[in-house]
């Protein structure tokens, strides 16, 4: 069988687990609550004269929901994958069933189909509220048709992606980022494509046509258009979107084989297979086996001998090389705090994040390419859409950069947990002398340094773009302040979500989730007040059912394993001030979203450190009037 066990065995017992078929309700009901509050808002600001309004708001609501479905499946396709694999890592699982009489394709196939399993069920269950958008009129059975095969075909392609890379690399946190990033440049890629980076007519091609075939966004938005969005060239494949459908499958088809081929090289480590190496030299120092001939059922000791080659063993295990100085280098000395210590001066996260490091740069160059006047970038960014006349065009450009910057710090934070429960080696922290500030603050600490880049380069270019005139001096220093607002807050969102749950994928998908749901929420709900309507003012009624969704949503994530009165008063609160934010950057009160955005996300930060330090001191067995 091409998928094996694996599979069969999340088929199975995905049922079981009551969990998941509340996940599989809440997304369609989602879906019906963002259906219901457009028409709310379309209904309570104009006036619906005829067939021909309601066509419109069919045809408007449609090419939101496409989208944003599409977001969310190319999101959590490729890290709920990359997580799911790099958990059977860090639990030293994934040698196991390399053990065992599975087949390449079985264990890649296998745990790819088994990560893709619940998302492909919640697409099945949104397809009804996807078919309800045609009795409104403005959209046909075929573009819904075309808008899930493009979702389905991009889901495959993100999903070898994850899968492919936690298979290549050790540690979590390295197969996260790159994800990411490589989800990135291929958005911006293509993108940059299509504003004419390579020509008005690349390959004979129109650049916007040739995106479109490459770029699951662009494919989405053709295939959600009344046409199919394409010249007569492309009528036998149906259209660009057509095209794309056969790259993405022919994407995640190389990418699987590549993963077949390599995943018994990759895998294990380099650094398990040392370790287990030595601990097999040691045990064979215990017993003299050269001296046991053939065949023999037993064989003499000779105890000399045996000590040699267990001091031979020991001196060849890689805690005890040296360097080749004639004397024993200096012992390097501990700081106060020995946990960021460890996170800042060794290489806790891997020596390869320095490709992640690297990567990361050449995405921050191309920002700055981007931000050139002269560049078509720039031009790109200024459309004469609603949606260009209110957004500035440089935070069109860096808004996605500023997205992917704060998801790589939340899965360094997270996965610092993480990675020390999976290893047993948190459970050692906890019959040591630490306190909780120390492994807090140290933790934190290390996490921001580790991603220093992602944290000091959207600065710069913050500055630079203040420098180029694109942005004012006031608010350059809201945009700072409210970035690094932002970085505290999903390093602490991080580390909240990988102390109060235990499951490593359960943490890595609530934690990324959230940011990603954040950053999303704000995007639709934007979207949806210009598209039906310009009186900002008024709408919160109708984004009321919308708001308190997202309060009870993220009190459920973050406060349900760990009640606390902050955490529900911040649950609350932050849909009410992030929708406040919202319609103010609408009326560029840029004042108040940095007032607003600053106050209640510094809370929820403060709500989450206080009982992750008391909950941290409750685990190691004192209290704090011992400490005291």
């Amino acid at each position: 069988m091409i998928i094996g066990p694996v599979f069969g065995r999340e088929l199975v017992t995905t049922p079981r687990r009551g969990r998941f078929y509340i996940y599989r309700a809440l997304y369609p009901a989602a879906l019906m609550i963002l259906v219901c509050t457009a028409w709310l808002v379309l209904a309570g600001t104009q006036v619906v004269r005829d067939i021909g309004d309601m066509a419109r708001f069919g045809s408007i609501l449609f090419q939101i929901l496409a989208p944003l479905q599409l977001a969310l499946v190319l999101f959590f396709a490729a890290l709920l994958a990359a997580s799911s694999v790099a958990q059977e890592k860090d639990r030293r699982t994934l040698v196991l069933l390399l053990m065992t009489r599975l087949t390449n394709s079985e264990l890649v196939l296998g745990k790819l189909l088994a990560s893709l399993l619940n998302g492909m069920v919640m697409l099945a269950a949104a397809l009804p509220i996807f078919m309800l958008t045609v009795l409104f009129g403005g959209v046909s059975f075929q573009q819904v048709g075309r808008v899930f095969a493009v979702t389905l075909a991009t889901a495959l392609a993100a999903g070898s992606l994850g899968s492919t890379l936690a298979l290549w690399r050790e540690k979590t946190f390295q197969a996260l980022a790159l994800t990411a990033l490589v989800l990135f440049f291929w958005l911006a890629g293509w993108e940059a494509v299509a504003a004419g980076l390579a020509g008005p007519r690349p390959l004979g091609i129109s650049a916007i046509s040739l995106a479109t075939c490459f770029s699951p966004l662009r494919a989405i938005v053709a295939a959600a258009s009344p046409a199919l969005g394409g010249a007569s060239e492309w009528a036998a494949v149906g259209g660009p979107s057509g095209v794309f459908l056969m790259v993405a499958l022919a994407l995640a088809a190389v990418l699987n084989l590549i993963a077949m081929a390599r995943v018994r090289v990759w895998n294990p480590s380099r650094e398990v297979r040392l370790r287990t190496d030595a601990e097999g030299a040691e045990r064979e120092g215990t017993w003299d086996a050269a001296a046991a001939a053939p065949g023999a059922l037993a064989a003499p000791f000779d105890p000399a001998r045996a000590a040699q080659r267990a001091e031979t063993a020991r001196a060849g295990h890689i805690d005890a090389r040296r360097t080749s100085h004639s004397a024993p280098a200096a012992s390097r000395r501990v700081w106060d705090n020995p946990v960021l210590w460890r996170e800042v001066c060794t290489w806790a996260y891997g020596r390869k994040v320095i490709a992640i490091r690297v990567a990361y740069l050449v995405l921050v160059l191309l920002a700055i390419l981007a931000l050139q006047p002269g560049w078509g970038g720039w031009a790109a960014a200024r459309q004469t859409d609603e949606l260009g006349t209110l957004v500035p065009p440089a935070a069109r450009l860096l808004v996605p950069l500023f997205l992917v910057s704060l998801v790589i710090v939340n899965a360094s934070s997270v996965t610092s947990i993480t990675s020390e429960r999976d290893g047993r080696a948190l459970d050692l922290l906890l019959v040591t002398d630490l306190t909780p500030r120390e492994f807090l603050f140290g933790k934190l600490g290390g996490v921001l340094w580790v991603t220093k880049e992602m944290v000091v380069l959207p600065m710069l270019l913050c500055l630079s773009l203040w420098r180029l005139g694109g942005l004012g001096l006031e608010n350059a220093c809201y945009v700072l302040g409210g970035l690094a607002v932002m970085n505290v807050f999903v390093a602490m969102l991080g580390m909240h979500c990988g102390m109060i749950y235990a499951n490593s994928k359960v943490a890595i998908g609530v934690s990324l989730g959230t940011v990603f749901f954040l950053f999303l929420g704000v995007v639709t709900c934007i979207l949806m007040m210009i598209s039906f309507s310009g009186s900002f003012q008024v709408q919160l009624a109708p984004f009321l059912a919308f708001i308190l969704g997202g309060g009870v949503g993220l009190y459920a994530s973050l406060g349900a394993r760990n009640p606390s009165a902050a955490i529900a008063a911040a649950s609350l609160l932050l849909p009410f001030a992030t929708f406040y934010a919202i319609t103010s950057f609408l009326l560029q009160y840029t004042l108040a979203v940095f007032l607003v955005t600053a106050a209640t996300y510094g809370f929820t930060t403060a709500a989450m450190m206080i009982p992750a330090l008391h909950e941290f001191d409750f685990a190691m067995g004192r209290s704090a009037a011992a400490e005291e």
